[in-house]
This record gives C-alpha cells, structure tokens and sequence, in this order.
C-alpha cells in the first residue's frame, strides 16, 4: 500500500524513474488524514505494509502522518523514515533512519 500526499506527483515521480508498482495507491492528504490513518493501520494489523509519500519536506512535520505514524508506534509496528530534502530531521529524531 503507498499513501501519497498528491497520487499525481507520485505516479510522475515513478514513471520519470522507471519504477513500475502493484501496489494500491491512494490519497493520505491534510485533508483525509484523521480517516485514512485507521484504515492504514488496519491494513498494518492485517499484515500490510505501508509506504507513505509525501511531496516534499518531513511526514509528520510540515506533511501529512502525524496521526499515522503515532498510531503505527501505539500499535507496536516498526516505523522507520527514509530521508529526502529533510535529512537532518530523520536523522536526528526517535524514528529508525537509514543514516
């Protein structure tokens, strides 16, 4: 499953990358944020992995995935940050980094 903040930007960004995907995508916005996170942890609880994209900047910071990654954690699932233009952010919190 791959929750994006724009599903357009996302399809571009893998099609300028050659990546081709079968996985659902679905918006994860400000918007729909509250509703899709129980439906992205259900997913988590039936055994789901779960990809959120965000545009740009840091999920749960200044984009969409607060709700979801504090949900995710409360459940007990490994939450880990794959760092983009916000390095330093990923790299100096509590989440798991690549760093």
């Amino acid at each position: 499953m791959i929750a994006a903040e724009d599903t357009r930007r996302l399809r571009r960004l893998l099609d300028r990358l050659d990546i081709e995907t079968k996985a659902r995508i679905l918006s994860y916005f400000e918007g729909n944020e509250a509703r899709r996170a129980d439906e992205l942890v259900r997913l988590l609880e039936d055994g789901a992995r779960v990809v959120v994209v965000s545009d740009a900047g840091m999920p749960s910071v200044s984009d969409p995935g607060y709700r979801l990654v504090a949900a995710a954690i409360a459940g007990g699932f490994r939450v880990t940050a794959v760092p983009g233009p916000s390095a330093v952010l990923v790299c100096s919190g509590g989440l798991r980094p690549p760093c």
